[in-house]
Order: C-alpha cells, then sequence, then structure tokens
C-alpha cells in the first residue's frame, strides 16, 4: 500500500476462551469475555456483535451475527507463557521456545542484594507474589515510614517496585527500575514495572504514571522492519514501553481506556500513512486483575460505544485490527492473566465480511502488517488476502 494506514487495537487480557494447553498453565474454563458477559448478566455490545464476537465464543447479550459486517477469527498463543511481552512480541512475529523467567516464591538474595547495593535504597518490603493493589494497602504504611520500596511479582516475569510518589520522587523511582532493569537481562525477567501511587494508608491508588522497562527482544521485530522501509509507527500507551521503544518513531502517553481511544481518534484524523499501534491498559490493570467482572463489562461497552466514532475515521484502503496479547478472566479465582485464544476483528472500510477461522499465531498480525507495508514476513499467515 502507498499511503494506506493499518490500525491494531490491543484490548489488554480480553481474551476469548480457553487454549487447548490452558490445563498446563491452570486455566480450565477461562474465558474472560464470555464468562464475564454471563457474571454481570449479559452486555451491550451491539458494534463488536456486528464485528463478529459472537461467532468467537457465547457471549451473553451477544448473540451470534449471521451476516457480520466484520471479519472474525480468533488466534491462539504459541509461544511459551502469557504475558504481555510474550504476546506483543509475538503479534510482532516473535514466537518464544523458551518461556521467560518466573519468580513465584520472591527473588533470591543474588537479584535483591546487587539491585539494593547499586540504587542505594534503604531495603526492600513484601519481595512475594502478589496482587498490586493488595500489597501498597498492606504494606503503604510502613513504605511511606521507612522509604523502603515495595518489590513484588506475580504469576507473569515482572518485577514490579511500588512506591508513594510523595515517599519516594517519581524520577528516583524510575531510576530505580533502569537499574533493575539492567541487573535482570541475564535473569530473563520480561519487565521491571515502577507502580507509583497516591492517597492515605487505607486508601491507596496507584497512578498513571506507570512506567515499564522490557527486556529487549531477541531479534528484531515487525515494527523494525516497518520502519525500516521509512514507514512511520506510532505506539500509544504502553506499546513503546513493551517494544523498549525499538520500531517506534512517535510515541504517545495514555491515562486509560478512555483517554487511549480519545488519542486513537486525534490520531486517526491527522495521521496520514503508516501503523498506528495501540494498548488499552485498563481491561487488564485495573479490571481483570482486581477480578472485577462489572468494571471489566463497563469496560468492554465503552470499547463498543468508541468504535463508530473511530471507524467514521478510516479512509479507504486502511485496515482496523481489534485483538488482544492474553487472558485475565475476572470471574476466576486466579487474579493473573490466563492462558487463551484472543479475538481477531477485522474492520475495513467498504467491505462486508467474513470468516478468518482459527489462526495458529499472534504473528499473523504482524504477518498481515508487513505485507500491507511491502515487507517481507517474519512468522504467521497474512489474512490480507481474505480480507480482499
Amino acid at each position: 500500500m502507498d499511503r494506506g494506514r493499518f490500525v491494531i487495537v490491543v484490548a489488554d487480557s480480553a481474551g476469548c476462551g480457553a487454549q487447548p494447553d490452558a490445563r498446563d498453565y491452570g486455566d480450565e474454563g477461562s474465558d474472560t469475555i464470555g464468562n464475564t458477559s454471563r457474571a454481570v448478566g449479559g452486555l451491550h455490545l451491539p458494534n463488536l456483535g456486528k464485528l463478529g464476537l459472537g461467532r468467537l465464543t457465547e457471549v451473553a447479550g451477544v448473540p451470534p451475527d449471521p451476516s457480520p459486517r466484520g471479519f472474525f477469527g480468533k488466534m491462539q498463543e504459541r509461544s511459551q507463557g502469557k504475558d504481555t511481552i510474550t504476546g506483543h512480541w509475538e503479534m510482532m512475529g516473535i514466537v518464544l521456545q523458551e518461556g521467560l523467567r518466573l519468580f513465584p516464591h520472591g527473588f533470591p538474595p543474588e537479584i535483591l542484594e546487587p539491585w539494593l547495593a547499586e540504587t542505594g535504597a534503604p531495603g526492600a518490603l513484601g519481595n512475594k507474589a502478589a496482587s498490586g493493589t493488595v500489597i501498597i494497602q498492606e504494606l503503604g504504611e510502613e513504605h511511606q515510614r521507612t522509604g523502603k520500596p515495595i518489590v513484588y511479582t506475580s504469576a507473569d516475569s515482572v518485577f514490579q517496585v511500588a512506591c508513594h510518589e510523595e515517599t519516594v520522587p517519581l524520577q528516583t523511582l524510575y531510576a530505580w527500575c533502569r537499574t533493575a532493569r539492567r541487573l535482570l537481562d541475564r535473569w530473563r525477567v520480561a519487565r521491571v514495572i515502577a507502580r507509583p501511587f497516591l492517597g492515605k494508608p487505607g486508601a491507596y491508588t496507584r497512578t498513571y504514571n506507570r512506567k515499564d522497562f522490557a527486556i529487549a527482544a531477541p531479534e528484531r521485530t515487525v515494527l523494525e522492519r516497518i520502519v525500516d522501509r521509512g514507514v512511520p509507527v506510532v505506539g500509544v500507551g504502553k506499546i513503546p514501553d513493551i517494544f523498549d521503544r525499538k520500531g517506534i518513531t512517535e510515541e504517545v502517553h495514555t491515562a486509560g481506556n478512555a483517554d487511549g481511544l480519545r488519542q486513537t481518534e486525534r490520531l486517526l484524523e491527522t495521521f496520514d500513512h503508516g501503523l498506528l499501534f495501540v494498548n488499552l491498559v485498563d481491561f487488564d490493570m485495573l479490571y481483570g486483575h482486581r477480578n472485577d467482572a462489572p468494571g471489566y463489562g463497563r469496560a468492554l461497552e465503552e470499547l463498543d460505544l468508541a468504535l463508530p466514532r473511530l471507524f467514521e475515521r478510516l479512509r479507504p484502503g486502511d485496515v482496523f485490527a481489534l485483538t488482544a496479547d492474553h487472558g485475565c478472566d475476572p470471574t476466576t479465582p486466579s487474579t493473573d492473566h490466563s492462558r487463551e485464544y484472543v479475538p481477531l476483528l477485522v474492520h475495513v472500510p467498504g467491505k462486508m465480511g467474513g470468516a478468518l477461522g482459527v489462526r495458529e499465531t499472534f504473528a499473523d498480525v504482524g504477518a498481515a502488517a508487513s505485507e500491507f507495508f511491502g515487507v517481507a514476513p517474519m512468522s504467521g499467515r497474512s489474512f490480507l488476502k481474505d480480507i480482499r
């Protein structure tokens, strides 16, 4: 394509049913969108329904549309793991045969002691797998009294550092996380995440000043190959963080889903040509990890309501793909990510729709973007011929 735009919107964690290997991850029965819809007594998602969402999993309130106006399918993750980095990397052509390192029992002294020594932090609190919203309530007051950062992990490959913004300045927190990133590369930890929060004891809340420090991808991604061809790539939300700012020509910070959707709408008015890659983080951060099914349902309805405004700003030749990077079912006892299929809902101005089937890898998204911009594919199978 000469001057077209390829838009990828990732509804972070909006999975659509357990993969065949979900048992290996303890995720049998997970279905983030479907289970959420049943937990809240049905969802009003007319626009997602028209794209074919009801054909991917059973969604209460969204019957299967016999003639969808979008192209619909679902994708299976081939990489080992179910975290943000792994899912996004696979979308952009990198399939991991070995999962990134996990520390379910906390980080050993070989990791913590060098980090504390280099940063000069007065110690660490926590050092366990925990829900971020729970651990700041548990240890926030002690953190403010001692100045010690709260360090925790999850079922994902993450080293998370939580600090009150009035106790540890943001730039200090970010510096501590940059040091951790450098030290943790050899341990193959996917992300170091700065988790700032505000408030009083018993009523702490995390802020949107979060920052992710990702491990470098093991090889060049589709994004870098597209940029090499002279094509602009705009990363919205945490996309630049996930890819360590490689293959990104413009960064747009967002404060949650609503702002991310507004920024996407604005960019579709002004962005002339290239790849627009958007992550909507609230599905995962605010609702999936907190087992908040009503909140998750409202976020899905908010996305649905925004779709017509986004589609109105598309031009002939543009491609709009909506997907996810993993699941995070808010109806299961776990507060962690779940091993699920993810939706692939594609809208093309002026086209009707059709089935894209079950795709063998998330990399099909990157393969389609590669073909769109005339770049040699890395892995996966492009769906462009199916939508033309």
